[in-house]
């Protein structure tokens, strides 16, 4: 397991991910509130078969938690920033 940050659109989205980048990726995405340490036993399985990454979104676990006044905290937004990842 690796443990990677990588930055979208000005903000740190911490991520996890384990397996061959080579295999077909397999992303998990947490539900609220929670971070991608809910996958945490689950990834070196699936990395077996897949190339495996887990974000963590904005605002949970260890990604950037940016103001509400510099960040708008919608499902658009979460969603776009996810798509960039």
């Amino acid at each position: 397991m690796q443990y990677k940050t990588v930055n979208v659109d000005g903000l740190d989205v911490f991520y996890r991910e384990a397996g061959d980048p080579s295999k077909p990726a397999f992303v998990l995405l947490h539900g609220f509130p929670s971070s991608s340490s809910m996958f945490r036993n689950l990834m070196p399985l699936l990395a077996r078969d897949f190339h495996v990454l887990a974000p963590d979104l904005i605002g949970f676990g260890n990604s950037a938690a940016p103001s509400r006044e510099s960040f708008e905290y919608t499902f658009e937004n979460l969603t776009k920033n996810v798509a960039g990842f």
